[in-house]
């Protein structure tokens, strides 16, 4: 019996802003798009869990060298709790674990707050993707084990109320890499004395990217395949924080070749490099000695 033909894969390089649905992982987002475009070759930015929506840049070929630089970047999100309510995961997906009433006036929770804008010290989840002795959190939690987790400082930079009726809130969250909401909203609900869990999280931003400019999958789907790599954002678009440095045509092959040579500026640190035609060729850093050596590379993409 002949088994179906996989469909065929080609190389695609740029970067898709998806607006991801809930209750699908980022990978089986991946993979759709993946499939959709035929792509090769394809990764995330980073996850979002499956009960969360929102802004989810996939990456293809070339593109996916630079993924790496979006972890780093400040994020934004829309966040709803529900007071009295504790879960094991911190959020809806979990198993509630106690209940309380809730009394909470606006004022309280206005006060309550102002005291997580600004640096904070989190203890990560146990239902979590972070690994101890190779093997993720929410592997051991699944057990029902509960290992120790060391507190570190993450950075609320913005923590605004937009909704609050009886024992529902919601608020918009600009925060630093490594921020779990999740904690967020526990914390804020252990503070107000009642405990609270997070019921739907949507990411409106990452670095200089906005939800604004995402596609669903369903819409890149209703495109005519012809017209579905338009849609695409270049590589280089991963690395628009950073500077950029344009060689002339000798230095741009030597750099291409991953060879260090000298910049012609003063500034020091990581740089997204281009040819003087303005071809994208990769990421690089100006050292104090002025010598520019290449980091990741792009290989014959198209400029």
């Amino acid at each position: 019996m002949n088994q179906p033909r996989k469909p065929p894969r080609r190389r695609v390089d740029g970067v898709l802003l998806l607006d991801k649905m809930g209750g699908m992982t980022s990978n089986a987002a991946l993979q759709k798009a993946k499939w959709l475009l035929k792509a090769a070759k394809a990764g995330h930015t980073g996850t979002l869990d499956p009960m969360a929506t929102g802004l989810l840049p996939l990456c293809f070929g070339e593109a996916t060298k630079f993924a790496g630089e979006l972890l780093h970047a400040d994020k934004s999100y829309i966040a709803s709790v529900l007071l009295g309510v504790r879960t094991d995961t911190g959020d809806a997906e979990g198993a509630v674990q106690e209940t309380r009433p809730v009394s909470v006036t606006l004022a309280r929770l206005e006060a309550v707050l102002a005291r997580f804008r600004g640096p904070i010290s989190q203890i990560p989840p146990m239902y979590s993707a972070l690994k101890r002795e190779g093997r993720p959190l929410y592997e051991y939690a699944r057990k029902g084990i509960e290992l120790e987790r060391a507190p570190r400082v993450v950075t609320i930079s913005s923590l605004n109320l937009i909704q609050f009726i009886g024992e529902r809130f919601i608020v918009g969250v600009d925060c630093s890499k490594g921020t779990y909401v999740r904690v967020l909203a526990q914390d804020i609900g252990e503070a107000l004395g009642c405990g609270g869990h997070l019921t739907a999280l949507r990411r409106t931003r990452i670095g200089d990217f906005r939800l604004e400019d995402a596609m669903t999958l369903e819409a890149l789907e209703a495109l005519p395949e012809s017209s579905r790599d338009a849609v695409l954002k270049p590589a280089d678009w991963l690395l628009s924080g950073l500077p950029h440095l344009i060689l002339a045509d000798d230095m741009a092959r030597r750099f291409s070749h991953g060879q260090t040579v000298r910049a012609e500026q003063d500034s020091v640190g990581s740089c997204r490099v281009y040819a003087v035609a303005g071809g994208f060729l990769g990421l690089g850093r100006v050292g104090a000695d002025g010598l520019l050596t290449p980091l990741r590379l792009v290989t014959d993409i198209e400029k």
